[in-house]
């Protein structure tokens, strides 16, 4: 795909010189050549959004940017990333092949799940990598009636339970022992955390279904949070409902050409090192 990028946006790690300095500096390499460039601020009328950072600094924008469907590039100034997968050495060639040519660009299908209190529901939220309901450190096991569909999965007694889509297949979902997706496909992964049984594995479902899971009541008092790439978002509390399904919104994130998605797998998780 061919951008026509007239005006970009550059955000950097917060509290980082390194990603504050290169910001300054590609703001004027970007415009020697007539962009038009701003830093720190996402708008609608951008045509570009440059991330510096890691995934973390991407996954902190990727509701807004996908929102306003601006095609978004990342950069990682320290190790090489899962979503930020250039290097600060590439970016400039990088930048030059997408301003006079195609882009290479994907489609990462997000998230958005809404809280159901007695009374009450939240507006929607949106994910790029996952929802995650988790218990407080000190509270006991969550009991979580999950539906698909409104039909049930089961109840899972649980640390809590993980709504991952195939980008965030490689974060807290493979920690907690669920498969690795590759982003290309679209579908929805339920990955329960630390389950009290063992028959409690992780589900594949498809991305049409709606996912349901209620926070059932218990004589002890446990607390549960909701968490949404990585920012608590609600606390929940027995009788409330977490929904989540298929966002309308997607990230179009341009992919390095110089590296394939197994080629970040094995340098990532150290497939085959010795």
């Amino acid at each position: 795909m061919t951008l026509q990028i007239k005006r970009a946006g550059i955000i950097a790690k917060k509290d980082d010189r390194q990603a504050a300095d290169y910001a300054r500096h590609l703001r004027r390499w970007l415009e020697q050549r007539g962009i038009e460039t701003v830093l720190d601020e996402l708008s609608a009328d951008l045509h570009l959004l440059i991330i510096l950072g890691g995934d973390g600094t991407l996954l902190h924008v990727a509701e807004t940017a996908a929102r306003h469907d601006i095609p978004v590039i990342g950069i990682n100034l320290g190790n090489l990333g899962f979503l930020t997968e250039l290097t600060q050495e590439e970016s400039e060639s990088a930048l030059a092949a997408i301003i006079s040519g195609p882009a290479a660009m994907e489609r990462r299908m997000m998230l958005k799940a809404r809280l159901l209190e007695s009374g009450r529901q939240h507006d929607y939220r949106h994910a790029l990598n996952d929802i995650v309901i988790s218990k407080n450190a000190i509270d006991r096991l969550l009991h979580l009636a999950t539906k698909a569909d409104g039909n049930p999965i089961t109840t899972y007694q649980s640390d809590g339970l993980i709504f991952s889509t195939p980008t965030g297949s490689t974060a807290y979902n493979l920690s907690a022992g669920g498969p690795l997706v590759h982003p290309e496909l679209e579908t929805i992964l339920v990955t329960p955390i630390c389950p009290f049984m063992l028959s409690s594995r992780p589900t594949i479902v498809p991305p049409e279904m709606t996912i349901t899971s209620e926070f059932l009541a218990d004589d002890l008092g446990s607390r549960a949070k909701v968490i949404i790439d990585g920012q608590r978002v609600w606390d929940m509390k027995p009788g409330d409902v977490l929904e989540v399904s298929t966002s309308e919104y997607a990230l179009r994130l341009i992919s390095s050409t110089k590296r394939d998605y197994f080629s970040i797998l094995r340098n990532k998780l150290k497939w085959g090192a010795r």
